[in-house]
């Protein structure tokens, strides 16, 4: 077997060895190039520069003791969709890399890693200006996975979940407007969370549709998930609350829906159920025009970002752009009302539940060079339900997928803290059996 990387350990086992001096910022780096680009499209990360991250650790091992952070001396890759001083914004597209130019100033989330002492490893891979589910780009190529290579990773946050399923990073920055972070990391086999709408701020970072752009991260191991919270946002100043039910979606609305994928979601009932929570099966029948309200506001928010360049990007979403700019600022608003009325009777749902669990795609697997026409309706009906109420969702990876965990606006922290109490169940439960959890040979 080859050598477990370092950053496909989870992190509170980095935290120990960077803390007992087992491990330092700068072996840890070191590691992390080491296992870069290993996915069988070597394209796992669009910028790279191993002599900066480098320097970045000797930086951070400068940091006094009692100034660091839980993040302190942890590898990071970030989507290259947010400004890096030094290095050019690609947004996936050889255009933006060449009008971007090189950035003169980081990126404010790029400042907050930085200043709680992560070191970034490199900028990665994205589906073209972040506008697909897929993880295909026509022009850097599309992105595999490290553990499968007849596989893609799913989109747009493509780079991120490879650098997490390599070992290049302990921990990845995504962005999700209609499923971004959620889908690659059920596809992936990882953890996820998207953060509530408006946490973060995004000077330096390329947006796709400001209705609906989240920031978030994937990573190894629920037990972590706490962690991420405050990149995004200040630490809560209350207490989080509590959660006591959730609801699970009724099996209608699981129709196109793999079969063993709604095993696991039995299986992650039965896991939260077993921490106490109670559970209740809820129709979402109405859940039926989510997409067909998420794409024509998402369209048009994006067509004004884009004008002028459509033509600069691939067919499927240079026609998007093109129906987006074509739609009235009637229809628009149209669309507008329709998302307030679907985010009302969210909001009850949520008042009355707390929590909501369903799979975060009902296909465990994107074939590379299949025809993925209709892919994106079918992985975005799962997902545009939180998306259209900015609601903060955690990816809890399976044996088979991954189920999204998602709470009311700005419930993160009691979120995080809940998939950490799932997560050390399950590593209790794996270390009282003997599994050893650790990642596939990508010798």
């Amino acid at each position: 077997m080859a050598e477990i990387p370092h950053s496909a350990q989870t992190i509170r086992g980095l935290r120990t060895a960077l803390d007992t001096g087992a491990e330092s910022p700068s072996s840890l780096a070191a590691s992390a190039f080491a296992h870069s680009n290993l996915n069988a499209s070597h394209n796992t990360y669009l910028w790279q520069n191993a002599a900066w991250s480098h320097s970045e650790a000797l930086r951070v091992e400068a940091i006094p003791s009692d100034s660091r952070t839980p993040l302190w001396g942890l590898s990071v890759s970030v989507k290259d969709c947010f400004d890096l001083a030094g290095a050019s914004t690609t947004c996936g597209t050889r255009f933006y890399k060449d009008l971007n130019g090189t950035a003169t100033r980081d990126s404010w989330l790029v400042e907050q890693l930085r200043a709680a002492g992560a070191v970034i490893t490199g900028k990665t891979h994205l589906h073209p200006i972040a506008y697909g589910i897929t993880g295909e780009n026509p022009e850097f190529g599309n992105c595999l996975q490290p553990s499968d290579s007849a596989a893609l990773t799913g989109g747009s946050s493509s780079g991120a979940a490879a650098s997490v399923q390599e070992g290049s990073a302990a921990f990845a920055i995504g962005t999700d407007t209609g499923g971004s972070i959620r889908v690659p990391a059920a596809l992936c086999g990882l953890a996820g969370y998207r953060a509530s709408l408006d946490r973060g701020d995004w000077q330096g970072g390329a947006h796709l549709a400001k209705s609906f752009d989240t920031m978030g991260c994937l990573f190894r191991d629920l037990e972590d998930a706490p962690l991420f919270a405050p990149i995004f946002s200040p630490p809560a100043s209350t207490v989080a609350e509590s959660f006591t039910e959730f609801a699970v979606v009724d099996n209608s609305f699981l129709h196109d829906c793999e079969p063993d994928i709604v095993a696991s979601l039995h299986d992650s009932v039965r896991e939260l159920e077993s921490l106490g929570l109670r559970s209740t099966r809820i129709d979402v029948s109405w859940w039926a025009d989510a997409f067909s309200i998420l794409a024509p506001i998402q369209a048009s928010e994006a067509a004004r970002l884009h004008a002028g360049n459509f033509d600069q990007f691939e067919p499927s979403i240079r026609d998007r752009l093109k129906w987006g700019a074509s739609l009235s600022v009637a229809e628009v608003e149209s669309f507008r009302q329709r998302h307030q009325t679907f985010r009302a009777r969210m909001h009850e749902v949520f008042a009355k539940h707390q929590l909501i669990l369903l799979p975060a795609s009902p296909v465990t697997r994107l074939a590379a060079g299949a025809d993925h026409t209709q892919t994106r309706a079918r992985l975005l009906r799962y997902t545009s339900p939180f998306s259209l109420t900015g609601s903060p969702v955690v990816t809890i990876p399976c044996a088979i997928g991954g189920m999204q965990l998602a709470s009311s606006l700005n419930q993160d922290e009691a979120l995080l803290a809940l998939a950490a109490r799932l997560g050390f169940q399950r590593n209790s439960k794996s270390s009282s059996i003997g599994l050893c959890r650790i990642p596939r040979d990508l010798s």
